[in-house]
C-alpha cells in the first residue's frame, strides 16, 4: 500500500516514527506531508523522515484559520492526486480526512483533544476514528463522529510510542532522578484555536527559579523564542533548535508544562510533572491527574513550585500505561491491515 501521513505538529513525529519505519520494512510506500508549525519541519529533518511541506499555519486568529482551512485541504488534494495514496493516517490533522475523502481513499483519524473545533469535519469524513479509552463517546458523536467509526485504544496516545524505549526492564533512565539538574518549562500553546488561557503567566516563576536551579525553556515558536531571549530571562537556557526527548528526560529534575503532549510524556515516564494549563482540561489530562502522575497547578507560584520540587523525585515509568501503549500500537497496525484488505 501507499500510506500517507500528514504530520502537522511536532509531537506527531515521535508518535508515528516507529510505525512509519515498521510499515516501510513491511514493504509499504510512505508519503509524508507536513506544515511549518512549531518545530515540525526541523524535527522531521532531524529524524531523517523525507517529507514535503504543504501549506502553512494560520496562527491564532480564528478567521484566518477558517479561511486557510479549505486552502490547505485543496493544496493537499492537488499534491497527492498523482501520487495516488491508498490510505491516510493522521493525529489531529483536521485536513487529512477531508482531503482523503476528496481523493476517494479511506482515512484513519486519531485525536485525544475533544475541544478542537477541527474535529468536526475530520470526524465526519474519517473512515475510522481512534481515540483513547477514557474519552467520552458522546463528545465524539456530538462533533460528528459516527458511533460505528469509533475505535477506542487502551491508555494514552503517548504510550503508543514511548513503550518501545521505556518499557524494557533494562531501561537506564529508570532511576530516582539523582544527577538530574534542570527544570524544563514548556510555555502555553498561544496559537492554538482551543486555548483561551493566560499568556506569559510563568514569567515571575521563571525569573525566581533561575536563581536556584538550571532552567531551560522549550519554546513552541519563533515568537516565544524571541520573547524568552530578552534580558529579563538572562541566565535561562532557551534552545533555538529542538532537543531530543531522551536528552531532556535524562536531565529533567521537574517538568512544568502549560498543557500539550510533552507534559503528558514526562508524566508517563515518571518525571515529576506540573501542568499549569489555564483553560478547561482535556479528558486525558484529567485521567493522568487522577492517576497521580501529574499535578495540576494553574495558579502556580514560586513558593508552590519549590514546595513541589522539594517533595517529589522521579519514579520508574508507568508500566501499565506502557503495556497499554504496546497494545494500542498493535491495534493501529491491525486497523491499517483491515482497511488495506478492502
Amino acid at each position: 500500500m501507499k500510506i500517507w501521513f500528514d504530520i502537522t505538529n511536532s509531537p506527531h513525529i515521535n508518535m508515528f516514527y516507529d510505525l512509519i519505519r515498521d510499515l516501510e520494512q513491511e514493504g509499504h510506500t510512505i508519503i509524508i506531508t507536513s506544515r511549518p508549525l512549531a518545530n515540525t519541519v526541523a524535527l522531521l529533518d532531524q529524524r531523517g523522515l523525507k517529507h514535503t511541506v504543504v501549506g502553512e499555519h494560520y496562527g491564532k486568529n480564528f478567521y484566518r484559520k477558517i479561511m486557510g482551512y479549505p486552502v490547505r485541504v485543496m493544496q493537499l488534494r492537488r499534491f497527492l492526486k498523482n501520487l495516488a495514496p491508498d490510505l491516510a493516517i493522521s493525529q489531529s490533522s483536521f485536513h487529512s480526512p477531508v482531503a482523503a475523502r476528496l481523493l476517494g481513499i479511506p482515512s484513519i483519524y486519531m485525536n485525544d483533544n475533544e475541544h478542537a473545533m477541527g474535529n468536526i469535519p475530520a470526524f465526519i469524513c474519517a473512515t475510522r476514528i481512534l481515540v483513547p479509552e477514557f474519552l467520552s463517546t458522546k463528545k465524539i458523536i456530538k462533533q460528528g463522529g459516527g458511533k460505528k467509526k469509533i475505535i477506542k485504544y487502551p491508555g494514552v496516545k503517548e504510550g503508543i510510542y514511548l513503550w518501545q524505549t521505556w518499557l524494557p526492564e533494562q531501561n537506564s533512565f529508570q532511576s530516582n532522578g539523582s544527577g538530574r539538574k534542570t527544570i524544563y518549562i514548556r510555555p502555553e500553546p498561544r496559537t492554538a484555536q482551543y486555548y483561551k488561557g493566560g499568556l506569559n503567566f510563568l514569567d515571575n516563576v521563571i525569573v525566581d527559579l533561575k536563581g536556584k536551579y538550571k532552567v531551560t525553556i522549550l519554546t513552541r515558536d519563533k515568537e516565544q523564542l524571541k520573547y524568552y531571549n530578552t534580558a529579563k530571562f538572562e541566565g535561562v537556557s532557551v534552545p533555538d533548535k529542538p532537543s531530543l526527548f531522551n536528552d531532556i528526560a535524562r536531565d529533567c529534575l521537574v517538568f512544568i508544562g502549560a498543557g500539550g503532549t510533552m507534559t503528558r510524556e514526562m508524566a508517563v515516564i515518571g518525571i515529576p510533572t506540573i501542568s499549569v494549563y489555564q483553560d478547561e482540561l482535556l479528558d486525558v489530562d484529567r485521567y493522568l491527574i487522577e492517576q497521580g502522575l501529574m499535578k495540576h497547578m494553574p495558579d502556580i507560584s514560586t513558593e508552590k513550585a519549590l514546595d513541589y520540587i522539594g517533595q517529589h523525585e522521579s519514579k520508574p515509568p508507568n508500566r501499565e500505561l506502557l503495556i497499554k501503549g504496546r497494545e494500542s500500537y498493535n491495534l493501529i497496525k491491525s486497523v491499517i491491515k483491515e482497511i488495506g484488505k478492502k
